[in-house]
């Protein structure tokens, strides 16, 4: 009898403080969860510039392509016209 209780002393012990410990953590989970959720509604600077500078990249790349289309239609129309290479 006295072995069983020696050795669930030391278990009544712990218990108290995993308790408390699952209890914190089951009442904070709701704060964790809505500073989660309010993270990812909101955008930071650091992303908003990341994704300002993707947006401005790919329109410079749209204006690239659009300007060398033209050219090439612009070079293509002079020699059509008959004129040298030099259009």
């Amino acid at each position: 009898m006295n072995r069983v209780l020696l050795l669930s002393v030391p278990l009544m012990l712990a218990l108290p403080g995993c308790v408390a410990k699952t209890a914190l953590d089951v009442v904070t989970l709701p704060v964790r969860a809505g500073a989660q959720a309010a993270d990812w509604a909101t955008t930071s600077q650091e992303e908003s510039d990341r994704n300002y500078g993707r947006k401005m990249r790919q329109q410079e790349a749209r204006e690239g392509k659009a300007r060398k289309q033209a050219d090439k239609d612009r070079r293509r129309q002079c020699r059509d016209a008959g004129y040298d290479e030099n259009c």
